[in-house]
């Protein structure tokens, strides 16, 4: 019952659910009983006689602890849904486990922060038995608005949703790297914003991606070499120590100038990390 599992709970309950809570720290589930929740102070009563369960967690080793101690109130037959971001083994041992024991276990993390899941707006991620998925589809469409359905592939899920938190990292580090260098330069936040108002580089993502996957770099719209030289500017201007990611990228690229690419297109140095 933290930030985004509670609200997930209230959201059900005003669209006229039962809800049964559990917490380890009891207040937060008790909480929840002035908008008509359930609390318990043990795990295997929360879940008795529910047919359903989300699980809201920390990581891989609080779902299988909490699962554990739930098992004596679980109905035979009941769905658990998890929607922790956990590791995709993880997923996929906890999906074969729990159907071992009579249990249906369906990984479905979000996208969505505590306000979406009051509001029910958001994107939830599910793989695997498509059985099942269409069975809940329509429930969790109704928690979150939209549902990605990544195919049959137990665990997908869970790496579709460490992929998207790996791009958020990203991006919070380099905005984190352009505050640091726009500190050094005396550039301000309005001026900061003023750039962003006007030119968006959201919008360059897909296209950037494509660009990055198609395996032709010798048509270049900025060349290795010349970015090599910016951020050599970048890291000057900035001061030792300063940037966290400008390096890093800064010495792949000299790994691909050294391999002779230094006249092909900066995004050259995605080449050998391309799934297929």
């Amino acid at each position: 019952m933290g930030l985004l599992g509670s609200n997930f709970v209230r959201a059900m309950i005003n669209k006229g659910g039962q809800v049964q809570v559990w917490n380890r720290t009891h207040s937060k589930a008790t909480a929840l009983e002035q908008y008509g929740a359930k609390a318990f102070a043990e795990v295997a009563d929360a879940v008795r006689g529910a047919s359903v369960v989300h699980l809201t967690l920390k990581d891989d080793a609080t779902v299988d602890e909490v699962l554990a101690k739930a098992a004596a109130g679980l109905l035979p037959g009941a769905t658990i849904i998890d929607h922790t971001t956990t590791s995709v083994q993880g997923a996929i041992d906890r999906t074969t486990l729990w159907a071992q024991k009579g249990f249906t276990y369906l990984h479905a993390p979000v996208f969505m922060g505590p306000p979406n899941a009051l509001d029910s707006t958001g994107t939830m991620l599910v793989s695997g038995d498509q059985a099942v998925i269409a069975r809940m589809e329509s429930a969790l469409a109704k928690m979150t608005g939209k549902v990605l359905n990544f195919g049959n592939v137990v665990g997908k899920a869970a790496g579709m949703k460490l992929l998207g938190n790996l791009f958020l990292m990203t991006l919070t580090g380099g905005l984190a790297d352009t505050l640091a260098f726009a500190k050094t330069v005396e550039i301000t936040q309005e001026e900061i914003f003023t750039l962003f108002d006007t030119w968006n580089p959201a919008g360059m993502v897909p296209n950037r991606l494509k660009r990055m996957t198609s395996g032709s770099y010798n048509s270049p719209s900025w060349e290795l070499n010349m970015a090599r030289k910016d951020a050599r500017l970048m890291m000057e201007e900035a001061g030792p120590g300063t940037l966290m990611f400008i390096p890093a990228i800064a010495a792949k690229m000299d790994t691909y100038i050294a391999e002779g690419h230094g006249s092909d297109d900066w995004t050259v140095i995605a080449k050998d990390s391309i799934p297929r």
